[in-house]
């Protein structure tokens, strides 16, 4: 093994005991902030080259041998995840980045990195995109280790684990997620007759910090709008949220 390829293996060997562990639940934890799954934005996907560090294959984490894919393309799995916080934050991943927690990342044991992939929590239908940068959970029976930000927008930081569907997103997606919009592109979350009706709606959607929110009078009908958005990846991550909270998917627009 070259010298390389330690700081890659030691950190997959951190990741053995995981939050989700019940042997190490006292030693890991959530975040000191408060944070809502408002607040937990979709990791953005973007072309990037192999990280020089934790693709290394195959490795071998408790006794147990890993295969790295040769690519993420047309990867698409479904089985349980688990989360892991505090006692990591700050550490080396084994992509070489440091492990934020209040950033929408994951681990995974054979997925190339970085790896972008949408994240379904099967139990109550929210997703999500994380950037995939490091490995685990070394854990028998689960297939994604998410961050603390991505498990309470998934809603996963309660339950310590869920069943999920996790879906590796191509060039071709990337390319999309990342492109930019033309100014003055929004999402029209409804459209009432009475302006009441449509206040109501607009309140809510700060309520959950979707905003700017504007109500628009056009052909008479009061028209709730969010934005204007920048790119498609900001755009998906609201018209998600609003899914999120119970209504309908709103509609790209433009002014």
């Amino acid at each position: 093994m070259s010298k390389l390829i330690i700081p890659a293996v030691f950190a997959a060997l951190l990741l053995a005991a995981c939050a989700g562990d019940k042997k190490d639940d006292s030693r890991d934890g959530p975040s000191d902030r408060q944070i809502s799954p408002a607040d937990v934005k979709d990791a953005v996907p973007k072309n990037e080259p192999l990280a020089r560090y934790g693709n290394h294959s195959p490795y071998t984490v408790l006794g147990k041998t890993y295969t790295v894919l040769p690519t993420s393309k047309g990867y698409h799995e479904r089985g349980i995840a688990s989360w892991y916080g505090s006692k990591f934050h700050g550490r080396r991943t084994s992509s070489g980045e440091p492990y934020d927690m209040h950033l929408a990342t994951a681990a995974h044991k054979s997925l190339p990195l970085p790896t972008y992939a949408e994240v379904t929590n099967l139990d109550n239908g929210r997703k999500m995109i994380v950037k995939i940068n490091d490995r685990g959970p070394f854990h028998e029976g689960r297939i994604i280790d998410l961050s603390y930000a991505a498990a309470i927008r998934l809603g996963v930081d309660k339950t310590g684990t869920a069943r999920i569907d996790v879906r590796a997103l191509d060039v071709k997606t990337s390319k999309r997620s990342s492109a930019k919009l033309a100014d003055g592109t929004f999402l029209q979350v409804g459209a009432f007759s009475k302006r009441r009706t449509a206040d109501e709606l607009a309140g809510k959607m700060v309520a959950a910090q979707l905003k700017p929110v504007s109500v628009k009078k056009s052909r008479g009908l009061y028209k709730v709008w969010i934005g204007p958005y920048a790119s498609e990846a900001e755009l998906e991550a609201s018209s998600q949220r609003v899914v999120e909270l119970g209504y309908e998917r709103p509609h790209k627009v433009n002014r």
